[in-house]
């Protein structure tokens, strides 16, 4: 019997145990109306892939703990020098230097605002999130970037002050572990497993 791939790190070096790649019996494709006429076959497969981090790893793990990590260019030669970066980026855009870490939740729950949105009635496969999808872009105050994220519940408006939520029960440690309620939302009236 095989098992699903896994992978961890040992060593510098990542192990890899189970299978990434299966195939299944093809199955016939039947025309009802034409008498039950063969007119194709489907290929099931089942793949998993290998999705690494690297240096965003903490950003990914932070959520999973209700924190908000952001990043900030410290190199004093840089003219971006203490630009704080919302989408997290590992290195500064304009010089090029590893940035420094820092934990912006607090000023996410304070200044977050929509800056613009759009409400998606439909998506594409393997998409996850209820219908209609309520995207949003956050701006805060004294970060030079906006981040694209979903309202999680309420009706979004440009100005629109929010709050970030974070998915603590079952996190999947992608960017869907993030995201917001209109400010002033109560902890009870949020959807089971996210909290602030």
């Amino acid at each position: 019997m095989s098992s699903y791939g896994r992978v961890q790190v040992k060593n510098h070096r990542y192990r890899f145990r189970g299978d990434f790649h299966r195939l299944e019996q093809n199955l016939p494709i039947r025309d009802a109306d034409e008498g039950w006429a063969l007119v194709g076959v489907t290929k099931p497969r089942d793949m998993t892939y290998v999705h690494t981090y690297g240096g965003e790893a903490p950003f990914f793990e932070s959520l999973s703990k209700g924190k908000l990590l952001a990043t900030k260019c410290v190199n004093s030669k840089c003219e971006a020098k203490g630009s704080i970066f919302q989408p997290f980026r590992v290195h500064c855009p304009d010089c090029l230097s590893k940035c420094e870490i820092l934990d912006m939740t607090e000023l996410a729950k304070k200044t977050g605002t929509i800056h613009t949105f759009m409400v998606c009635e439909r998506s594409g496969a393997f998409s996850i999130l209820d219908k209609p999808i309520k995207f949003i872009n956050v701006e805060f105050e004294g970060v030079c970037t906006i981040l694209m994220s979903y309202l999680l519940m309420g009706e979004p408006s440009i100005g629109m002050r929010v709050q970030p939520v974070f998915k603590y029960y079952n996190p999947t440690y992608t960017i869907l572990d993030l995201s917001w309620v209109p400010a002033g939302t109560k902890e009870e009236a949020l959807p089971e497993g996210f909290s602030f």
